[in-house]
């Protein structure tokens, strides 16, 4: 597989689309070990639009689920066969765990998602990610998802 893989590429593995799909580019991965990825924060954000008008930022809620998002494109790459298949199992969250928020994101910023697996399976993976700002720290979750 060759990086950086685009948002088309990024349509091709896991469902969601706009306005909901929350990553640009996958820009490092490494099965079963670490998958990096980067959201665009722009100022035409349909959120911004009521949150908060006057202070845009970014909701918290929609860094996790980009970080989630992130998660299930190293799970759905680690998987021998998985892309092969027509119609690939779901991914689906379950669990969020000691999520912390640092520092509000807003226009202009460029997330970075780092997400490193605690637990991976064909049924279960659990996850450790990070959300970074210019090399700071602006959110941080364990996120479990099951497959199928």
């Amino acid at each position: 597989m060759k990086l950086p893989l685009t948002y088309q590429e990024i349509t091709e593995i896991i469902p969601h689309r706009y306005p909901f799909l929350m990553v640009d580019r996958i820009i490092e991965l490494e099965p079963y070990k670490k998958v990096v990825g980067i959201k665009n924060v722009t100022a035409n954000e349909p959120f911004f639009q009521g949150h908060f008008p006057g202070e845009p930022i970014m909701p918290g809620v929609l860094v996790i689920e980009a970080m989630a998002q992130v998660g299930g494109i190293l799970a759905r790459l680690s998987i021998p066969g998985v892309m092969e298949r027509e119609n690939p199992d779901p991914i689906r969250f379950v669990a969020i765990d000691k999520v912390k928020f640092r520092r509000p994101v807003i226009p202009g910023d460029r997330i970075r998602f780092e997400i490193e697996p605690m637990r991976t399976g064909s049924k279960v993976w659990k996850v450790a990610g990070k959300a970074l700002v210019d090399g700071k720290l602006v959110a941080e979750a364990t996120l479990v998802a099951t497959i199928g």
